[in-house]
């Protein structure tokens, strides 16, 4: 079992920044993939980025590309997403979610899921 425990949301402006955190529970959380997703309201579940199991593969929607970066400290069992040049259709819930595959886009490959932290950009 992981638990998932997102951080760091919140209200920014326009091409302001933010990082957040997913912080697992549980020896294994190395072994696993990480991703993270957001669902904006109305909107279905879209995949924004993963990273392997050992931070060497790092992949990215285009919608993000370029603005956000994904990392990982196995050590404190974390992985952080820093969100720079944020725009107001950044706005959703985003999710992180652990995958003891390889990692991918489709968000039913995950095992486990975090709940969530609101991340709103006003224009």
């Amino acid at each position: 079992q992981v638990q998932l425990v997102e951080s760091g949301g919140g209200l920014v402006q326009a091409g302001g920044s933010l990082r957040l955190s997913c912080a697992a529970s549980g020896r294994t959380f190395s072994m696993y993939a990480m991703g993270w997703f957001r669902e904006a309201p109305g909107k279905e579940r879209e995949f924004v980025a993963v990273i392997s199991w050992n931070g060497g593969n790092t992949y990215y929607a285009d919608s993000v590309k370029g603005r956000f970066t994904l990392s990982r400290d196995n050590a404190k069992n974390t992985v952080y997403l820093q969100m720079n040049s944020l725009k107001p259709e950044d706005t959703a819930v985003y999710y992180c979610a652990a995958d003891l595959g390889g990692g991918s886009y489709y968000r039913e490959e995950y095992d486990y899921w975090g709940q969530g932290t609101q991340v709103t950009v006003s224009s």
